[in-house]
């Protein structure tokens, strides 16, 4: 594998010295979650607007089992006795096929722990939602060009809180498969559930394109155990976290047409969240630790971001003028009174119970790696090939982090990040591959362990 030189720690360093700095890093994650816990209730118990009853969650505390409860637990044993052994030895299309099954397998379950209803069918339904907004679209022409007219609240057809807050887009999928005759909650929440866990076939895929094997190998199962899955089923965010996967492994499995191909994905991203500009920031380092060919890929790819925008406003739908709108929504709402002094660190902190335990050890180490490239004069090679060789593990978490930071501190993510970030938190989870091999079936545990006691203590809101 060539990412010896990343794999590294700081000079000097042992293995027991990484160990324990992992043990200090889960300590402070602990302190962190217990911080906005605890002064969640305090402000909550004050009055305080900030409408997460069990911040920084947006949910509300209600301990409960269903019968996804055992087929959740089942699936969680399963891989964590033979997963990761199998991951490293099985076929890498039959790894694929089965991180994809798993995946939809764990997702399906956790979602089951609220019931068919419940958990899966009336999520998209509720007055907030896309679905609800579905039986009033006439023809698409329509929708995009009046889209931008009734994004702002207090009108008498305002559209409903998520469809308002995302590009047409996101409410186009719905209606495309209500014209095709699969319209209703049942199918709408398979769907999340289907194509979010693609993110398990994507992120690998893209990882091995790379030229880090083992690595694409290792966060398969991190990837299938995801506690964001809690939210993938059934939320929209699911499908969203797939296409912008999707759309990144395209830019660098094979040629300018399959880059060309991601650039539509990516493209079409931006119209179903405004948040996705900055996918961009991964976009970039996908194509830098591209091997070959860098500069075709992003042509093809800007072209095929450039064909939707264009398609979109030549249809009536200006991105700019919805998204300066959105913002004015915005704080029409909740987000006028929920206070950035509290969520600008405790969106940290739900982002944690999404991406799991590993994901401040995993960045530690990343962050480590660099630092030690950078002391041994690594850093001059970067300038070539260096970053190329020895990126994946290291450049997409920390490109991922860079854009989460963007989006905490444009103080347009106060709370629900714990789904809204879903599409960057997959990618923070490709620095698990540098844990050391024989403590990654004790972190995943921790990953299992955080989605079931998410899932059975809480009522989570989509």
């Amino acid at each position: 594998m060539a990412t010896a030189p990343v794999l590294a720690d700081a000079p000097g360093r042992t293995p027991a010295h990484r160990d324990r700095a992992d043990l200090v890093v889960l300590a402070v994650e602990a302190a962190l979650l217990a911080a906005a816990v605890g002064v969640g209730i305090v402000l909550n118990a004050r009055g305080v607007g900030l409408y997460a009853d069990a911040a920084p969650l947006y949910a509300t505390w209600r301990p409960h089992a269903g019968w996804g409860t055992p087929a959740a637990l089942l699936v969680a044993v399963v891989v964590l006795a033979w997963g990761v052994r199998w991951a490293r030895t099985a076929r890498w299309g039959a790894l694929l096929a089965a991180g994809w099954l798993a995946s939809v397998a764990w997702t399906l379950s956790l979602a089951l722990v609220d019931g068919w209803s419940a958990g899966l069918t009336r999520r998209l339904t509720v007055q907030a939602e896309y679905l609800h907004e579905v039986p009033g679209v006439g023809d698409v022409a329509g929708l995009l060009a009046g889209f931008t007219g009734r994004i702002l609240d207090f009108q008498p057809d305002s559209w409903s809180t998520h469809t308002a807050g995302h590009p047409p887009g996101a409410l186009l999928l719905f209606v495309w498969l209500d014209r095709v005759g699969l319209g209703g909650g049942t199918v709408a929440g398979l769907a999340c559930v289907l194509v979010g866990a693609t993110v398990a076939v994507s992120v690998p895929v893209t990882l091995r394109a790379l030229g880090a094997p083992d690595a694409a190998r290792a966060v398969v199962p991190f990837l299938v155990l995801l506690p964001g899955a809690v939210w993938v089923g059934a939320s929209a965010d699911g499908i969203f976290a797939g296409v912008v996967a999707a759309g990144l492994a395209l830019l660098v499995v094979r040629g300018p047409v399959t880059a060309l191909l991601g650039g539509v994905l990516l493209g079409f991203a931006l119209y179903l969240s405004y948040g996705f500009v900055l996918v961009g920031v991964l976009a970039l380092a996908v194509l830098a630790l591209r091997p070959a060919a860098r500069l075709r890929a992003l042509l093809a790819g800007a072209a095929g971001v450039a064909a939707v925008a264009a398609a979109f406003t030549l249809a009536g739908f200006r991105w700019w003028e919805g998204y300066e709108l959105v913002v004015a929504r915005y704080y029409q709402g909740w987000g006028a009174e929920r206070p950035y002094a509290y969520w600008i660190w405790a969106n940290l902190a739900a982002l944690l119970l999404c991406a799991g335990p590993v994901l401040g050890p995993a960045l530690r180490r990343a962050v480590s790696g660099v630092v030690a490239a950078a002391r041994t004069g690594w850093r001059r090679a970067a300038l070539a090939t260096g970053v190329r060789a020895a990126g994946p593990v290291v450049l997409l978490p920390l490109a991922a982090a860079v854009a989460v930071a963007g989006a905490d501190l444009s103080g347009l993510s106060k709370a629900e990040v714990e789904r809204i970030w879903l599409p960057f938190a997959v990618w923070l989870l490709v620095a698990a591959a540098l844990l050391p091999a024989g403590a990654r079936r004790w972190w995943l545990a921790g990953q299992a362990a955080t989605a079931l006691a998410v899932n059975h203590l809480l009522w989570t809101v989509s």
